[in-house]
């Protein structure tokens, strides 16, 4: 029997879910019509469209209108920065360095093609955006002149250490520091979100939090992989960097998927109504599994107790470890887990999150993010637990021969 612990990366697809996509791909609502058609089948399907975003809209709370169906959270964040990249030429994107690459590589790539400029928030020992820091990342370079900032993008909750942000208290400080608060106003930046990691685990409030876009990936929730959205208010100018038939509002082309869009309705609803009970679940199972991982020595919680996280995710960093030789390890032990720091041309990167926290080059590679979900049982925490002493004295071991001194002479 094989342990799952990597439910932030991808979360099995739900039985309810599997058994709508069957219905929808053989029984008789014609969902796999393209729903764009003027003949009974293309309206049907549209129909059922028009009801997956509804339904959708509802468990967020928010408009219909606001709902864009993309591929996954990845096509979402991209298609926001970039798309108010383009609509405001050499404008300010302003992230915090804890992003997804999704959002940082978007941003990097609008600096490098578009001439949009780039301001970095700064986070604290947990990852918190500093709120002080907000005012002086949207001010403009002395060498750039007076530029608009054209977005902000904070992540609801970080995929890697579980972080929670404060987003009502961060766009409060982004209204102060433009000095407009409604979006007709001059001067009015938007705000949005990569609330990915969070929806489902903490409460997610589009509106009350005053976001103009926020991106969702159903894959994290019981959905497939390959449907996500991006909620944003209707008069969000986001320019596409490619055409095509203009379906979504005009900034995601193409034939929609609505087998896909009815799964992540049906997800998201039961993954909102669920959230309560499976946050005080996963709470007590993440600690139990905290209080044991923290007694072996040089093995330390990446968050102290206290800070505003997500109950599914308790991640972990070693003193002289190698986290490929732990991953493995565990592996072979039949426990499926991340060490949730990037992996770039198949060289093991330190993590940009723990890095941009101020720890060092070696805790930042030697890191394990042990995931929760809806499937974990006390038992999955115990195999873990059971497996990790053996797996980390061999990580110790493999730690020593890449790092032993060299011979002279």
């Amino acid at each position: 029997m094989r342990t799952y612990l990597d439910h932030a990366a991808t979360s099995p697809v739900r039985p309810e879910v599997a058994q709508q996509i069957a219905e929808d791909l053989v029984g008789g609502l014609g969902g796999w019509a393209n729903p764009s058609a003027q003949h009974t089948a293309g309206r049907r399907a549209g129909a059922l469209l028009a009801e997956a975003r509804a339904r959708l809209a509802g468990a967020l709370g928010v408009d219909a209108h606001e709902v864009m169906f993309t591929s996954g959270g990845t096509e979402a964040d991209a298609l926001v920065v970039s798309g108010r990249a383009r609509a405001v030429p050499g404008g300010r994107l302003v992230v915090s360095p804890i992003e997804h690459p999704a959002v940082l590589d978007s941003a990097r790539t609008a600096m490098a093609e578009l001439g949009a400029e780039l301001g970095l928030l700064e986070v604290d020992a947990t990852g918190r955006v500093v709120l002080d820091s907000v005012a002086r990342a949207m001010a403009p370079s002395a060498d750039a002149g007076r530029s608009h900032v054209s977005l902000v993008s904070v992540m609801t909750a970080n995929n890697e250490t579980g972080v929670v942000q404060d987003m009502a208290a961060l766009v409060a400080r982004v209204r102060e520091a433009s000095g407009a608060g409604r979006p007709n106003e001059a001067g009015y930046v938007p705000v949005h979100s990569d609330a990915v990691a969070a929806l489902g685990k903490v409460p997610v409030d589009f509106h009350g939090w005053g976001l103009d876009a926020m991106s969702l990936s159903g894959h994290k929730l019981g959905a497939p992989v390959g449907v996500g959205v991006l909620v944003a208010r209707r008069d969000l100018a986001l320019t596409p960097a490619t055409g095509g038939g203009r379906q979504e509002r005009g900034v995601r082309s193409g034939t929609q998927d609505v087998v896909a869009a009815r799964t992540l309705a049906l997800a998201v609803e039961l993954a909102v109504a669920e959230r309560e009970e499976q946050e005080s679940r996963l709470a007590v199972l993440r600690r139990r599994l905290l209080e044991r991982v923290n007694a072996l020595p040089g093995v330390h919680a990446t968050l102290p107790e206290d800070t505003d996280h997500v109950a599914s995710t308790a991640h972990l960093w070693f003193e002289e470890a190698d986290a490929e030789a732990l991953l493995m390890a565990l592996d072979l032990a039949g426990i499926d887990a991340s060490a949730g720091s990037a992996c770039h041309a198949g060289v093991a990167q330190p993590s940009h999150v723990l890095l941009a926290m101020g720890f060092e080059e070696g805790p930042a590679r030697s890191t394990l993010r042990c995931s929760l979900g809806r499937e974990t049982g006390p038992d999955d925490v115990d195999r873990l637990l059971a497996a990790l002493p053996a797996a980390l004295e061999g990580a110790r071991r493999a730690w020593k021969v890449t790092h032993k001194p060299h011979c002279e002479g």
